[in-house]
C-alpha cells in the first residue's frame, strides 16, 4: 500500500511468492496479526496458492526457520509474526534481541525482504492494541519484493 495525493495505492503482489513464520507464543495475538497480514495480502492480489504459513514454537525460532525458507528459493518475500511480552526476568531482553537480530541476518544473509511483526511489549494490553502491525510488516515486505 502506498498513499500517493492522500489517495491510498494497493501494491501488485499477484505474482509473488510468500510465506509467513508465525509463532504459537502468545497465540492469542499471533492468530490476530497472522489475520491482519493476510487481510493486507488479499488487498494487494496475492494469491491463496502463493500464501504459505508456518507456525513454529515462539520468536526465538522464527529466524531458523526464515533462513530455511529463504534458502529454498521458493518466495519473494518473508514475513515474521510473533509476541513478546515482558515479564519479571531479563528473559524477554534475550528473546527480544535474538529475534531481532536473527530476523535482520535473514535479510541481509539470505538477500530476501522480510516483514517485521514481531511485537515486543510491555504487557498484554500494549499488544491487543498492534494487531495492525502484522499487515503493515507485511506490505512493507511486499514492496522491497516488487524493488528486488
Amino acid at each position: 500500500m502506498q498513499i500517493k495525493n492522500k489517495k491510498i495505492i494497493y501494491l501488485n503482489g499477484s505474482r509473488l511468492k510468500v510465506c509467513i513464520v508465525v509463532a504459537r507464543w502468545n497465540g492469542e495475538i499471533t492468530s490476530k496479526l497472522l489475520e491482519s497480514a493476510l487481510a493486507a495480502l488479499k488487498k494487494c492480489k496475492m494469491l491463496d496458492k502463493n500464501i504459505r504459513v508456518v507456525h513454529v514454537a515462539g520468536a526465538v525460532e522464527i529466524p531458523f526457520a526464515l533462513h530455511k525458507l529463504a534458502q529454498s528459493g521458493k518466495y519473494d518475500f518473508l514475513v515474521a509474526i510473533g509476541c513478546v511480552i515482558r515479564g519479571e526476568t531479563p528473559h524477554f531482553d534475550y528473546v527480544c534481541k535474538m529475534a531481532q537480530e536473527g530476523v535482520l541476518e535473514v535479510m541481509l544473509e539470505d538477500d530476501i525482504p522480510v516483514g517485521f511483526g514481531i511485537l515486543t511489549m510491555n504487557n498484554l494490553a500494549q499488544a491487543k492494541k498492534r494487531f495492525h502491525v502484522g499487515g503493515e510488516a507485511a506490505l512493507a515486505a511486499l514492496e522491497l519484493a516488487l524493488i528486488k
